[in-house]
């Protein structure tokens, strides 16, 4: 088994377990309200989508649709921030920002796995158009590195922000605090650096 496969295997089960735990969420929790549980659901659709991507059946999954899908879905944490008058848009909106980022990044993926696929079935030009292809593809392929670099390093400080924060506290949280609620809460903070992690490895890995 190679190096790759087993970087593969990894972020599989790391997005089956997080597609697992947002589906329980979503469909069991009778609390959250309808905003919960929708973002629970979207949740588990990327980690579903996310554990399928590695692998060469994952490429079955038509990549246009999930483009626009996740799009939508990046677009419904920050329009949907605020429930109530009771809390800040502009808080709200940064609370929530991380989550539609991932979707964002995953939006991203989909869409240059898509413009792969095209590039493919293009191999065939003109040589009157080669130079005008290269140099069009170069372009993109500056353009790409810069949104993709952007993605990666936003996520990453989401990563390590939620992985770390309750390092210095968790001793603390475990003895004082109410059990269920700062277990609930390290937990969350878990599976979000956890997955924003698996995100930044899926987006600089080859494809």
């Amino acid at each position: 088994m190679s190096a790759t496969e087993v970087v593969h295997y990894m972020l599989t089960a790391l997005f089956a377990a997080a597609a697992v735990r947002s589906l329980r969420q979503g469909v069991l929790t009778r609390t959250r309200g309808c905003r919960g549980r929708v973002d629970h659901l979207l949740h588990a659709a990327m980690a579903l989508a996310m554990a399928a991507m590695p692998w060469s059946w994952g490429g079955a999954l038509p990549e246009l649709p999930q483009a626009v899908f996740f799009a939508t879905a990046a677009l419904w944490f920050p329009l949907t921030a605020v429930r109530s008058g009771q809390e800040r848009q502009l808080s709200a909106t940064a609370r929530r920002l991380p989550y539609a980022v991932g979707m964002a990044a995953m939006t991203w993926m989909s869409y240059r796995a898509a413009g792969h696929s095209h590039q493919t079935m293009a191999e065939g030009v003109p040589t009157a158009h080669q130079a005008m292809h290269l140099s069009h593809s170069m372009g993109e392929s500056k353009a790409d590195s810069v949104v993709t670099g952007v993605l990666a390093l936003y996520l990453l400080t989401c990563s390590l922000h939620s992985l770390t924060r309750d390092m210095p506290t968790l001793r603390a949280t475990a003895e004082t605090a109410d059990r269920s609620t700062g277990l609930a809460g390290v937990c969350n903070r878990f599976w979000d650096g956890a997955t924003a992690m698996g995100t930044v490895v899926m987006l600089l890995m080859p494809h």
